[in-house]
Order: C-alpha cells, then sequence, then structure tokens
C-alpha cells in the first residue's frame, strides 16, 4: 500500500511526534549511563519457548456474526473484514474458528426431526456458501462447532455433513463437537414454561463429556476433530485420557478469560476493571492455566491452541473491555501465550460484545468498520512476532508496571516491545547486545487508558471509521542510537512501543 511514512532520525535529545494529545515519546543519545531512575531491560539469549507458528493470531466468530460480518452475498465478501483479518496474520493461511456459544445453539435441520429446544439458529445454503467464500478470501482454515448439547449423533452428523461438503474438506482444519461442557448441567440450554432446562443433568462431568463425545463424534465425516473446549482449564481433570480415548483429535483446545462479568460481585479479583485487566495475572495467569495443558498434548503429538478468548468473558463491560486499557492487555496476554508454547490463539467477537474487535456496517452499497482499541493492540503483536521468531528471555527487574518481551525472527531482526502501564511516564534503558545500529521505534497511543478513539500505532490509525481496513495517516518510525549500550526511552503512561533493530 501507498502511504506517506516518515522516519525521524535523533541526535542530542530529540522529540519528535504527530500526537497532540499525548506526551511524546523521547529519544536520546549521548548518555554512557542509564538516566537516573530508568528501568533497565536487558535482551539475552533465546527461551525454551517454541518457534511463533504461522496462523497463529486467528478471530473466534459466533455462527450468528458471519452473515453481519462477512455480508449475505457469497460473491461479496466484505472486503474490510477481510483485509482486518489479512492485518494479523500477513502472508498467512489464518485460523478462523466458527463457534461459541452458538456452537450448541445451531443445526442443520434433519427430516422426521423436531428442532432441538436450546437451538436457535439454523444453518441454510447460503450461511454455508458465505462461510465458504469467506474461507477463501482470507485463504484461511476453519474450526467449526459442531452441536453437541442436543445429545443426538444423528443431529451432529447432519451438520457436520452440510459443513464441510459445502465449505470443502480443505478448508476445513477441525470439528469441535461441544463448547464449554463443564457448564452443561448447570446453565440453562432453554427455557420452558419459564423454568430452565439445562442440556444435562446436575453432576454432569468431565468423564460423562468423554463418552459423550466419543459418542456423538463417531459418525462425523472424516475430518480431524478439536476438544475438548473447555472454557475453565482447571475442570479438566484428565485430559490425558480424553486424549487416548479420541484417536481422531488433531488439535486440543481451550478457552481462556481472566476477567468474568457474570454472577461475579464486584469485590471479587475477576470483576472487570482497568485496574484489574492491566495487572500481570490477567496476562499471565490465562497463559500459566493452559501451560501444563501444552505440556500434555505434546505428549501425544498434538497442539494446543486456545481457539476463544478475550479479555472479560460472559457478558459485557462497557468502559472496560471497549477502552484502550484492552489493547495493551491483549499485546501482553498474545505473549505469554506464546510464551507457554500454545500453538495459536482466536479472539472472541460478535456484533454487540463490548470486547468485539471491530463494528462492521454495510450502508449503500459500501463497507466500513470502526475498528476499536484492543484490535491496535493484535495488531502490534502481530509487527512484533511474525512467523518463526522466537522468544528472547527478557529482564525488567522488579518493575511489575513494565513489560517487556523480545523476539528473533529468522532473518535476524530483534524487535522488542516495551508496555508501560503505569500512570506515569517511564524512563526505560534497553540493553542489547552485540546492537549497535539504531533502532526504529513505533508507538501505540491513545489519549487516555480508558479512551475508545484516538488510538494509533505508529502514528497512524483508522480513524473514526475505515472503508479499507488499512491504517492511514503519515506514519511516524523514529530512530534512536545507544548511548553507552543502551538504547534509552522515555514512554508516556499506559502506552506501548515496539523498537526493530536491523538484522546484523
Amino acid at each position: 500500500m501507498a502511504i506517506a511514512s516518515a522516519v525521524v532520525a535523533v541526535v542530542g535529545v530529540g522529540v519528535v511526534s504527530s500526537e497532540a494529545h499525548r506526551p511524546p515519546l523521547s529519544l536520546h543519545r549521548g548518555f554512557q549511563f542509564e538516566p537516573r531512575g530508568a528501568v533497565v531491560v536487558t535482551i539475552g539469549g533465546r527461551s525454551s519457548s517454541p518457534a511463533i507458528p504461522a496462523g497463529f493470531v486467528g478471530l473466534s466468530i459466533e455462527y450468528f456474526a458471519v452473515e453481519p460480518y462477512a455480508g449475505t452475498n457469497p460473491a461479496a465478501i466484505d472486503p474490510v473484514l477481510v483485509k482486518l483479518i489479512g492485518n494479523l496474520d500477513p502472508g498467512q493461511s489464518p485460523v478462523l474458528r466458527i463457534g461459541g456459544d452458538s456452537t450448541d445453539w445451531t443445526w442443520w435441520p434433519v427430516a422426521h426431526t423436531p428442532k432441538p429446544g436450546g437451538v436457535t439458529f439454523t444453518l441454510d445454503r447460503r450461511w454455508i456458501a458465505v462461510a465458504r467464500a469467506l474461507s477463501r478470501a482470507v485463504d484461511g482454515r476453519l474450526i467449526l462447532g459442531i452441536n453437541l448439547e442436543a445429545d443426538s449423533a444423528a443431529v451432529a452428523a447432519a451438520e457436520a455433513d452440510a459443513l464441510v461438503g459445502g465449505i470443502g474438506r480443505a478448508r476445513v482444519l477441525a470439528l469441535e463437537p461441544g463448547n464449554e461442557p463443564e457448564l452443561y448441567g448447570t446453565f440453562a440450554w432453554y427455557t420452558r414454561n419459564g423454568h430452565g432446562v439445562t442440556g444435562r443433568p446436575p453432576g454432569y462431568d468431565f468423564a460423562d463429556f468423554t463418552a459423550d463425545f466419543s459418542r456423538i463424534a463417531r459418525p462425523l465425516p472424516p475430518a480431524a476433530l478439536a476438544g475438548p473446549s473447555i472454557g475453565v482449564p482447571a475442570r479438566v481433570p484428565a485430559l490425558d485420557q480424553f486424549l487416548a480415548a479420541e484417536p481422531r483429535l488433531g488439535l486440543v483446545s481451550l478457552h481462556a478469560y481472566p476477567l468474568l462479568e457474570c454472577f461475579t460481585p464486584p469485590s471479587s479479583p475477576r470483576y472487570p476493571t482497568i485496574p484489574r485487566m492491566l495487572a500481570a495475572s490477567s496476562s499471565a495467569g490465562p497463559a500459566d492455566s493452559v501451560s501444563g495443558y501444552v505440556a500434555t498434548a505434546r505428549r501425544f503429538g498434538l497442539p494446543l491452541r486456545v481457539d476463544e478468548m478475550n479479555s472479560v468473558g460472559c457478558g459485557s463491560a462497557p468502559g472496560v473491555s471497549d477502552t484502550f486499557a484492552s489493547a495493551l492487555w491483549l499485546l501482553d496476554a498474545s505473549f505469554e501465550m506464546a510464551r507457554v508454547g500454545v500453538a495459536g490463539i482466536n479472539i472472541h467477537t460478535y456484533p454487540g460484545s463490548t470486547s468485539q474487535l471491530f463494528t462492521l456496517s454495510h450502508r449503500s452499497r459500501r463497507w466500513s468498520a470502526f475498528v476499536e482499541p484492543e484490535y491496535y493492540g493484535l495488531e502490534m503483536f502481530a509487527q512484533a512476532a511474525p512467523p518463526g521468531a522466537r522468544l528472547l528471555q527478557t529482564s525488567a527487574g522488579a518493575t511489575a508496571d513494565v513489560r517487556p518481551w523480545a523476539t528473533l525472527a529468522p532473518d535476524g531482526t530483534l524487535r522488542v516491545v516495551l508496555i508501560n502501564d503505569a500512570a506515569g511516564r517511564r524512563t526505560i534503558a534497553v540493553r542489547a547486545p552485540g546492537n549497535r545500529a539504531r533502532a526504529k521505534v513505533e508507538q501505540l497511543l491513545a489519549p487516555s487508558v480508558r479512551a475508545r478513539d484516538g488510538i494509533t500505532l505508529g502514528g497512524q490509525s483508522f480513524g473514526r471509521r475505515t472503508a479499507t481496513g488499512l491504517l492511514a495517516g503519515r506514519r511516524r518510525l523514529l530512530l534512536v542510537a545507544p548511548a553507552g549500550g543502551d538504547y534509552v526511552v522515555k514512554m508516556p503512561a499506559t502506552s506501548a512501543a515496539l523498537l526493530t533493530f536491523p538484522a546484523r
């Protein structure tokens, strides 16, 4: 794309910024030691984490969200959506998961079979044609949720046959029977005569689910399976037994949300607030909760994907999940998931959610989108962690509100991400041994941590609405030279920066 770009060299103490509403990030030369009060970030050798795989970043979309996002005409798929997906996996084949709660609310009609009580969404040929066209437009592979809560092998097989046959086997990465089955015996699947009816009896446990999964999956068409699709990893007491019982399993899937809105009192550490979202536990905690299962999956030769993830689960949290804080959280949380070795993440989004990545609209035969703050954090991660890159060890001392990440790409390019969660400015001295060239610096900024708009990445923005899905405006890349071995930057409160060092 042709976008004007400005690369500014800094001599002495320089300040260059296109941001009128924020104090700029400052770049310094000439220091022989780090300034007083600086946070020293040291870049070390490779970590034990595996290389970032292609298609690491994906989306998770509810069944009912596909046409509002992509359109109803298979010959005219929303080009803004296609570009927004492509930005997150440039030159790669993204993994799109279609499911969520709607996995068990959806069916393909079966002759002489009444619609199950919990079904609210019916698939048809047009929907399947749109899903096929979307997967081709983004050159993606699909994880497709299959209704398990209906407790009918015939219903599941009819749905899977229609999806695989209509979309094409080559585009289906896996079929995923059920969604968060640990809730089947607790949460109402539908209401009858004013009373909630659960999909399974009270006491339904993981062993019961394993048996159901095997029975329901048996007649499904020949495609790899994904599971167990558990929303609370701690409720997977015997993943090894589940994997041993499912020879067709090709992908282990779990979900991760650090904060919960439903059934959560405000006093709970999981109730959504901005300070809790920015706490280290909200980014590292979900990753740590799946790390043991990553190791179990590897013993069976299987990848583990967190195929549903976002900041706040089970409800909406306006003023929290739709603010700039979510961008900083997702940037940090994505690196945490890479740290523990997951094969990829799928960020859950659907219309009306305060955690959605974008709001798409179609007027006068033209698509446009308001890009939510969270998306900006995900795009910075995509830039900082290209396929094949490996995480490097980093150290920032005991400073909890400065979080550094570093990657080394196969071509030798070093990238360092600095996240300042503090309410005040921070001076950071980055020590990258062996690097003497100037580093390019890209900033992720917003008017405040609570901002919903005015966010910029490298001086660019999607604006109030975008009809292209591309960042627009003059790109601002600043340069910082080493001073006594340190690359010194001053970061505004609640902001992030990406330093890119050329290959040596």
